[in-house]
C-alpha cells in the first residue's frame, strides 16, 4: 500500500484534521459557554429589575363632547376634564392605570350628557365633597342673619348634625331618613319634636340648591301631628300662684303675656321706642306674622308698664345710670332662655311635674327616685298657653273676634279658633243653660187644664 503525499496510508485517521476539528470544537464549545453566561447574566438582571409602569398618555386636545385624560405636575395620579354648560370640570381620576382612568372619564360623559337630556341633574366633584356639617352651619348662618337663632332652633339642631353631621350630603336617601325617623320614633320622641329636626334638614339642603353647591336633595317625609295640639290654658288663680314663684324679672314679662297673648319673643324684643303714650305699637318686623300690631294700655296693663318704666333707670358695674332699651330686661341686658325658671316654678304651683323618661314615673327635683336615672322631662303647663288663655278670656269678655285676633297677633282664623279653648266649665255652662232652655219649651207645651165653675 501506498502512504499519501502527507505522511499516512489510507484508512487510517488524520492527526492533522483530526487536532483542526478538536480546536474548532473547543472554540464552539467556549463560545456557548460564553454566550450562555451572558444570557444567564441578562435573565437574572431582568428579575432583579422594578417592572416598568405604563407610560402615561400624552395629553389629547380637548374636546367639548369627549373629554381628555391628562397628567398633572407634582401628582402620580391620572386627572380627567370635560365640559357641561361651557364649564370646564377637572378632577382626579384616582387611578394610575389609563384604562381605569378612560372608564372613569366615561362614566362622568354618562352623567353629563343624562343631565343634558334631563333625565338626572349631574353632581359634580365639588357636590360629592360637601357634607352635611357644612348644610347646617350655612343655616345657622342664615336664622342668625334674619334674626331668627331662637333656643328651639339650637337646640333640634344640635340633634340633626349629631345625627348627620358627617355624611356627605349626597349619601343622604330617603331611606336614611325614614330610618331616622323610625328610630326617634322608637326612642318614644314625638312626631311633631321629630319633624322640627327632619325640617332644618330639609331647610339646609334648600338653602343649599337655591346656592348653586348641590343640584338635588333626598324627599323627607313630614309626620302627621294630628292630635298633637296643645289644649293646656290657665285660669286667673292658677297664673296667680305660678305668678309668685318667679324670678321678679320675670314677673311683669310673664303677666303682659297673660294679658296680651302675645308670644314669648315678642314680648323680650318690646323696646321703648314701640311705645307711644299709652299704646304700644309693635313693628312688623319684630312680630311673627311680619304685620305691625298695636295694643291700648288700660288697666293692669296700664300699671305694669308704669312699673316697667320706674324700672328703665338702669347703674352698671361702673356707677353709671343708663336706660334700658327694652321694656322687659334684667338688669339692662335682654332676658335670655328662663324654661328653668318657668318649670321650678311651675311645679311649685302645682301645674306642672318632671318625670323620668325611661320609667315614666313622677321624680322630686332633678333625679329619678325609682331607677335612679337623672334622665328627666318637664310635663305641665307652657309659656305658650298664655296664647289660649287670653283668645279665651277676650271672646268670653265680649271682645269681637275680629280685635282679638289683632291683640294676639292671630293671623288666619282657623289658628284662632284652635286657640279658643273650650274649657269643662264651659261645657258644662251650655249644658246647664241647655237644660233650662229645654225645661221651659216643656212648660210651655204641657196642657193647660181650665176647670170652669158650675153656673148657680
Amino acid at each position: 500500500m501506498k502512504e499519501s503525499k502527507l505522511g499516512f496510508r489510507p484508512g487510517q485517521p488524520d492527526p492533522v484534521r483530526e487536532r483542526a476539528w478538536r480546536e474548532v470544537e473547543a472554540a464552539l464549545n467556549d463560545q456557548a459557554n460564553t454566550m450562555r453566561v451572558a444570557v444567564d447574566k441578562q435573565m437574572m438582571s431582568r428579575a432583579q429589575a422594578p417592572k416598568p409602569t405604563a407610560a402615561k398618555p400624552e395629553a389629547r386636545p380637548a374636546s367639548r363632547g369627549g373629554g381628555r385624560i391628562f397628567s398633572r405636575k407634582g401628582s402620580s395620579l391620572l386627572w380627567c376634564a370635560y365640559y357641561l354648560r361651557g364649564r370646564e370640570y377637572r378632577e382626579s381620576t384616582h387611578e394610575t392605570d389609563p384604562q381605569k382612568a378612560e372608564k372613569f372619564l366615561k362614566r362622568r360623559l354618562k352623567a353629563v350628557g343624562a343631565d343634558q337630556i334631563g333625565a338626572a341633574p349631574f353632581i359634580g366633584p365639588h357636590q360629592e365633597r360637601v357634607r352635611i356639617s357644612e348644610l347646617l352651619d350655612a343655616l345657622q348662618a342664615d336664622y342668625q342673619l334674619r334674626e331668627k337663632d331662637s333656643p328651639q332652633f339650637r337646640s333640634s339642631l344640635k340633634y340633626v348634625r349629631l345625627a348627620f353631621g358627617d355624611w356627605r350630603a349626597v349619601e343622604v336617601t330617603a331611606e336614611r331618613v325614614d330610618q331616622y325617623v323610625k328610630q326617634q320614633l322608637g326612642a318614644d320622641l314625638k312626631p311633631a319634636s321629630i319633624n322640627r329636626r327632619t325640617q332644618l334638614l330639609k331647610q339646609a339642603y334648600k338653602l343649599a340648591i337655591e346656592r348653586g353647591h348641590l343640584s338635588k336633595a333626598p324627599i323627607i317625609r313630614h309626620l302627621s301631628e294630628k292630635g298633637n295640639t296643645r289644649t293646656g290654658f290657665f285660669d286667673e288663680q292658677q297664673f296667680r300662684e305660678v305668678l309668685t314663684h318667679l324670678p321678679d324679672h320675670l314677673r311683669d314679662c310673664c303677666l303682659f303675656g297673660f294679658l296680651c297673648g302675645w308670644r314669648k319673643n315678642e314680648i323680650k324684643t318690646l323696646a321703648w321706642e314701640d311705645v307711644e303714650g299709652d299704646t304700644i305699637r309693635l313693628k312688623g318686623i319684630n312680630a311673627k306674622t311680619g304685620e305691625p300690631r298695636m295694643v291700648v294700655l288700660e288697666g293692669e296693663l296700664a300699671e305694669l308698664m308704669a312699673r316697667r318704666k320706674a324700672a328703665r333707670p338702669v347703674t352698671t358695674a361702673t356707677g353709671d345710670v343708663m336706660l334700658a332699651d327694652l321694656v322687659f330686661h334684667h338688669q339692662g341686658q335682654p332676658i335670655g332662655d328662663f324654661r328653668k325658671a318657668w318649670q321650678t316654678a311651675c311645679v311649685t304651683a302645682g301645674v306642672g311635674k318632671f318625670v323620668c323618661r325611661q320609667c315614666g314615673q313622677p321624680a322630686n327635683g332633678h333625679k329619678c327616685e325609682s331607677c335612679g336615672t337623672d334622665s328627666i322631662r318637664y310635663v305641665g303647663r307652657l309659656f305658650h298657653d298664655f296664647r289660649r288663655t287670653a283668645v279665651r278670656n277676650m271672646v268670653r269678655a265680649g271682645v269681637p273676634e275680629r280685635i282679638a285676633m289683632s291683640v294676639s297677633g292671630h293671623k288666619t282664623r282657623s289658628i284662632f279658633d284652635r286657640y279658643n279653648i273650650v274649657s269643662e266649665d264651659d261645657l258644662r255652662s251650655a249644658m246647664q243653660k241647655t237644660q233650662e232652655f229645654l225645661k221651659g219649651v216643656r212648660e210651655q207645651e204641657r196642657p193647660k187644664v181650665i176647670i170652669k165653675s158650675a153656673k148657680k
